[in-house]
């Protein structure tokens, strides 16, 4: 299942690299993608899992970026 979230008030792109790394790495995801650019977040993940997946995701941008939010 692939679902595309907004991110608010991302402000590097470094860190949306490093996000994508992170999130990458939750179990159930098969692809992340975070485009600083389009201030946007694609993942590919098993769709039974997606609400923990997402759960996670925005604990580890509130981790890595404190003032980024993932519009859900």
């Amino acid at each position: 299942m692939k679902k595309v979230y907004v991110l608010q008030d991302l402000d590097c792109a470094n860190c949306a690299a490093k996000m994508e790394r992170a999130i990458a790495k939750i179990d159930g995801v098969h692809l992340a993608n975070v485009s600083f650019m389009s201030q946007k977040l694609t993942i590919e993940a098993e769709e039974d899992k997606v609400d923990a997946i997402m759960k996670e995701a925005v604990k580890i941008c509130k981790k890595i970026e404190p003032d980024c939010r993932i519009i859900l």
